[in-house]
């Protein structure tokens, strides 16, 4: 047994020599750890509950119940096309990786460039999303029979001392995260199970199977005059399906973990599927029992507490009840975000290490073995992307449609790169074959449709305090990553440079021009190239 694990462990760490790279990171993680990890960022809780009040004003409970089956059957097509990729590519690096390869030589670098700009603003999206979700509820669960008033200054401090948290355990205590791993899985599946049983055993009543799956409300009217009105109730329901889209995203934590993980080629594949399969089961159970619950439609959606599920939860079990539910479910927030730091931080290094952000955040300490730098340059950035809640309403919906868009679009390109160039694709043991091509187009349109739909606002009418600005922030990303790679990164960026065989040569990887000067030369082969390919 002990010779077949090492076998293995010699297996994974040639395929990640024959992608370019050593084994920097500690590689002792199980499929069922790489699928926790996933499964524990998406947590299906955590999503539902900070943006329940969303879902119930943008559209109500019809569009909530039928929008998340929807929303995960064109899901799992994107999570399919993720899985034969990273299946045949298990780097840390992910999407921007899997772009450079897939890629013709000629547009190689670009496309990993941009794909790599979009999945890390995607990637501290969602850390400040499921972090400031976190803080609001902390907030809100402070006033339940308390004095206490939440501002935004308030909520904004308590997300700092959250992100420290976080960032502490990701930088020393990365052999504990393995332990909290298979915590988190326990609370997300035997616990959230517990509390959806519990919430749907002791309410009093509960509402029609009508209410649940065909109730419009349009709730996006902050003068009486909503979105369903002054457009139409299908551009309502369009928007609604945010709350659900926005929680089935971080599955491709599953790749930034592959160097991390034993048999990668199977387990992170398989990590993406189980996450996201499991998750749409789960998340549907929580969705049903909690719209089952409600006790006071109207008095839920304009709960003085500010939060539906807190209202829901007091309204069946009292005060006290209510709190000691929102601590379990604040403990499976809390491990979210932690893990979505994990995957930030994973990706940062990987991009790092590739050229794509300064070579100071390309080191793995040697004590801890975790890349320390990159974790708190997430927490930062994750940080700076919460600052506009203190003059904003709709900040946080407008945080978790940055990160859905972001990360959907770095998801989708190398699936599109893929479909357009299918010769360059190198399938790996999970293999669509047939399939392939059809399933790629169906997610490359999906994730067209809700970039389009997230950047609409979804309340009228639109103010200072009511702007979505998720346009301005993905915009601004879209000007820096093609506006960068034109004025100067097209000059020096190769994308994934393959150390290994270069370093072998004695390249200095770190100068400028270095390596372009070395195969301009013919000092390097094509073998050494992102392009395997030609």
């Amino acid at each position: 047994m002990e010779g077949q694990m090492l076998n293995t462990q010699e297996q994974d760490e040639y395929k990640l020599a024959e992608l370019g790279y050593r084994q920097d990171l500690k590689r002792d993680w199980s499929m069922l750890h790489n699928f926790g990890v996933s499964f524990s960022i998406i947590s299906v809780i955590t999503g539902l509950t900070t943006l329940f009040s969303y879902g119930l004003n943008t559209g109500g409970p019809g569009v909530m119940s039928v929008g998340w089956i929807v929303v995960s059957f064109f899901t799992m097509f994107v999570g399919l096309g993720m899985a034969e990729i990273v299946s045949a590519v298990p780097t840390s690096g992910g999407p921007y990786f899997w772009a450079a390869i897939l890629a013709p030589r000629h547009i190689s670098a670009f496309a990993s460039w941009v794909t790599g700009w979009f999945n890390l603003l995607g990637q501290v999206a969602v850390t400040t999303g499921i972090t400031f979700g976190m803080a609001n509820l902390v907030s809100t669960t402070a006033t339940v029979g308390t004095s206490y008033e939440p501002t935004a200054a308030r909520t904004l401090g308590i997300f700092a001392a959250l992100l420290i948290s976080h960032a502490i355990i990701n930088s020393f205590g990365v052999h504990l995260l393995r332990y909290l791993n298979n915590t988190s899985i326990v609370l997300h599946s035997v616990g959230i199970s517990c509390f959806c049983i519990a919430v749907l055993a002791k309410a009093p009543t509960h509402q029609s199977a009508k209410f649940v799956f065909a109730t419009f409300y349009d709730g996006t009217g902050l003068e009486g005059v909503g979105w369903g009105i002054r457009a139409s109730p299908a551009y309502v329901a369009a928007c609604g399906v945010l709350m659900s889209q926005y929680t089935i995203t971080g599955f491709d934590a599953s790749a930034h973990l592959s160097e991390e993980t034993k048999n990668a080629a199977w387990s992170a594949p398989l990590g993406v599927l189980m996450s996201i399969g499991v998750s749409a089961i789960f998340g549907f159970f929580v969705i049903l029992s909690l719209l089952f619950s409600i006790q006071d439609f109207d008095k839920t959606v304009a709960s003085d507490i500010g939060q539906p599920v807190v209202q829901i939860l007091i309204d069946i079990f009292g005060n006290a009840g209510a709190i000691v539910l929102m601590a379990l479910i604040m403990v499976c927030v809390y491990h979210c975000g932690l893990f979505s730091m994990t995957s930030n931080s994973r990706m940062m290094f990987g991009f790092s290490r590739d050229g794509g952000l300064p070579k100071f955040f390309d080191k793995v300490d040697v004590k801890y073995r975790a890349p320390i730098r990159t974790i708190w340059l997430a927490a930062f950035l994750s940080f700076l992307l919460a600052i506009p809640s203190l003059g904003s309403s709709v900040a946080f919906s407008a945080a978790t449609s940055i990160a859905t868009i972001g990360l959907y679009i770095s998801y989708g390109l190398p699936i599109l790169v893929g479909l357009i160039w299918p010769r360059n694709f190198k399938k790996g043991p999970f293999n669509l074959r047939v399939a392939s091509r059809p399933i790629a187009l169906v997610a490359v349109l999906w994730i067209g449709f809700i970039t389009i739909v997230f950047c609409l606002p979804t309340a009228n009418p639109v103010d200072s305090q009511t702007l979505n600005y998720t346009p301005v922030a993905v915009g601004i990303v879209a000007l820096w990553a093609l506006g960068s790679w034109f004025l100067w990164a097209r000059r020096w960026f190769t994308g994934p440079v393959r150390q290994i065989e270069a370093e072998r040569l004695g390249i200095d990887l770190e100068e400028p021009g270095a390596f372009e000067k070395a195969e301009a030369e013919g000092k390097l082969g094509s073998q050494v190239s992102v392009d395997k390919a030609k």
